[in-house]
């Protein structure tokens, strides 16, 4: 296997893009060098079985979506109200709105994961890690609600991402970040109960 990083970065970027536009069943090596604009059988010199595309690019997807350092020391500045807790995931729903592409392609390898143990593993494995670290940061943080409520925002806005980036005449009438407004409102407990 090649070990240029570099262009194996690239041809996990070309997997996601085409896992988004053409699903798992397109996902191919010739799909991934036509998509990344290298020549035939590139891709095949990178990894050994098309698995490893799925598992890398579940892998990619998420490393593209962490917040930056500057985000992460941004939550912690300021009051640790609802308002915070508005603010902090109104970035993370624009930041996955923003990589379209990424979260469609994780929506088909988590289809996929249903058929393939070893991309489920991986893919529980990192989503589980995801939701601690959530929880984590958001108790350490002192932001209001506990790891129920960080669950509870977790599922909601997701499916509510689901939903703009999939079917977004569904939304139309509705803003996002108001909806994240509202979710956070209903979720977290009101004070003094």
């Amino acid at each position: 296997m090649r070990r240029n990083e570099e262009r194996r970065a690239a041809l996990v970027d070309a997997a996601i893009e085409v896992l988004a536009r053409d699903g798992a069943r397109g996902l191919t090596f010739r799909a991934v060098d036509a998509e990344a604009g290298v020549p035939v059988g590139t891709a095949s010199n990178y990894f050994a079985k098309r698995d490893d595309l799925f598992t890398q690019a579940g892998g990619r997807i998420y490393e593209r979506l962490q917040p930056d350092a500057a985000t992460m020391a941004g939550g912690l500045q300021g009051p640790r109200d609802a308002a915070k807790v508005t603010e902090l995931l109104r970035d993370a729903v624009g930041r996955i709105s923003e990589f379209r592409t990424g979260y469609l392609a994780l929506l088909e390898l988590r289809l996929e994961a249903t058929r393939r143990p070893e991309l489920r593993t991986v893919l529980t494995e990192r989503v589980r890690r995801d939701l601690d670290a959530n929880i984590a940061y958001h108790v350490e943080a002192g932001l209001p609600g506990d790891a129920d409520t960080v669950r509870l925002l977790y599922f909601a806005l997701n499916w509510l991402i689901v939903e703009s980036l999939t079917l977004p005449g569904v939304l139309a009438e509705h803003d996002l970040k108001d909806l994240v407004a509202l979710a956070v409102e209903r979720a977290l407990p009101r004070e003094g109960t």
